[in-house]
């Protein structure tokens, strides 16, 4: 009997190679954050407004009707001891993630004219509402086939097939559509096609990178309830609850907005929130990248030996405190220029924008914790930080809501149950697992990593105070030298051996 090949330990190259490529590939995000500007100054404020109410009720629908599959895959795709039950694992994911959505789409297409009265608008944009629901629902399976098959290479540790699809074809097509359907004359009308076309584009790739690391023959075959389809199942529906109140905490305060305010006000608060939810995102960035990467190389460290997770774990904690906090109190100290972008009415959400960045920040070191605990730690644990971070955030959001104004103590609630789910997930997998980030070494990155925030934070803020053109370029110099300055003298130098070439590059070591 031929024993198995001993796997490879996974260590902190392992990541420092994913994230590359992963950022890489989330760059589409980023991409989208300079597309905002253009899309308020091509559709105005309120009618931008519109379009993000619609797309955060798509992502948020496509979290509830996807069953958790994206998640399921990170843990069961790794383990898989054949290309059947790989194959198995996207077929029950595609099955369970994207059917769902398309039933959905297909009942709220039908009645929405009866939907349509509960969303807020600019008395403009009222009749283009019913029609906007029935087209732009279709966003919903698209979405989910997008999200399941782009999971389906993560899991297969292809950390950069995404970067064509995030940034050429959904990000970058998008804009290119929207531009060419504004000019056409066809209005706001043109960003919900624009949308479509892009996803519709993304998602035909999609077919064609699944065919080169999943065996379509064995994709065909099974749907008998093998082991692999019961378990993708079972790891899906396990998450499902965790990544609904996840999603929450991004797509729901838009949502509540458009629902507290009446009118135009009420669909130029959604947009609002989503500017300043956008600028976030860039500390965000951090997080999810991360995320992707650890997912499923925590997956495979667990088969082989506990402490290699406890490594990665540790070692990601303290590269991702090296970059979120000097990102976020720089783009903070920024953040009146940066809103300059969208026009004088969206200052009003300056305080929105710090709150949010400074959450994002907490959120990426603490929250780092979620993908190690969903892959080593019963599933019950899974679920814990969710509700409790659900339920501070409404507390916070009854006591708040109504002694400030609408967007910044929606906001505000919003960030303190988001800092609350992320560090719950810390404290169980410290007592249950015994496994915690913060060894010998941390201590000195925070020292050193603290220091070099509150210095490119007072140079940002003197920044901010020139004229925006000038202003503008600078921000984001200080921002990249800063995260560089905190590479270089907070991490530990075999932290940054492990960025091999690129670290060598930018002179880190």
């Amino acid at each position: 009997m031929t024993d198995t090949p001993a796997q490879p330990a996974v260590t902190s190259r392992h990541v420092a190679r994913g994230l590359g490529t992963t950022v890489l590939a989330r760059l589409g995000g980023v991409i989208e954050i300079v597309a905002q500007p253009l899309y308020v100054l091509m559709f105005g404020l309120a009618g931008y407004g519109l379009y993000a109410v619609l797309w955060a009720a798509v992502n948020l629908l496509e979290n509830i009707c996807d069953a958790g599959m994206t998640n399921a895959l990170q843990r069961t795709v790794p383990q898989s001891a054949s290309e059947a039950e790989a194959a198995a694992a996207l077929r029950t994911a595609m099955l369970f993630g994207v059917v769902p959505c398309l039933v959905v789409a297909a009942l709220i297409a039908t009645f929405a004219a009866d939907l349509a009265p509960l969303l807020n608008v600019a008395e403009r944009d009222r009749p283009l509402v019913v029609p906007a629901l029935q087209l732009f629902v279709w966003a919903l399976p698209l979405w989910a086939f997008v999200e399941i098959a782009t999971s389906a290479m993560r899991a297969r540790m292809v950390f950069g097939a995404e970067i064509r699809l995030r940034i050429v074809w959904e990000q970058i097509l998008r804009l290119v559509f929207a531009g060419l359907f504004f000019a056409g004359g066809l209005g706001l009308k043109g960003l919900f096609i624009a949308h479509l076309c892009s996803l519709a584009v993304t998602a035909l790739l999609c077919v064609r990178l699944l065919a080169r690391y999943y065996d379509f023959a064995e994709l065909r075959r099974g749907g008998r309830g093998s082991t692999a389809e019961r378990d993708t199942l079972r790891a899906g529906l396990s998450i499902l609850p965790s990544n609904i109140i996840g999603r929450l905490f991004g797509d729901a305060p838009a949502l509540i907005l458009n629902l507290l305010l009446p009118g135009a006000a009420g669909a130029a608060a959604a947009g609002l929130f989503t500017i300043a939810r956008k600028l976030s995102s860039v500390v965000q960035l951090v997080r999810i990248a991360f995320s992707y990467v650890l997912a499923p190389l925590a997956a495979s460290a667990e088969r082989a030996d506990r402490a290699q997770v406890a490594d990665i774990y540790a070692y990601a904690t303290r590269l991702i405190f090296a970059i979120a906090l000097p990102l976020a109190a720089v783009l903070a100290a920024g953040s009146s220029s940066l809103l300059s972008l969208f026009g004088a009415q969206a200052h009003v959400a300056q305080a929105a924008v710090v709150i949010l960045l400074f959450a994002r920040a907490f959120e990426a070191v603490l929250g780092i914790s979620l993908p190690v605990l969903q892959v080593v730690a019963a599933f019950r644990h899974q679920l814990t930080a969710g509700l409790f971070g659900l339920a501070i955030a409404v507390g916070a959001g009854w006591v708040i809501v109504g002694h400030l104004d609408p967007l910044t103590g929606v906001t505000l609630a919003m960030s303190i149950g988001l800092v609350a789910m992320a560090g719950i997930p810390m404290t169980q997998l410290a007592i249950s697992e015994k496994l915690h980030p913060f060894d010998s070494r941390f201590p000195a990155v925070a020292l050193h990593g603290i220091a070099i925030t509150v210095a490119a934070g007072g140079a940002a803020l003197l920044a901010a105070q020139l004229p925006d053109p000038v202003a503008l370029p600078l921000i984001a110099l200080i921002a990249a030298v800063s995260i560089w300055a905190a590479l270089r003298f907070a991490l530990p130098l075999a932290d940054r051996a492990s960025l091999g070439k690129t670290g060598r590059r930018l002179r880190l070591f």
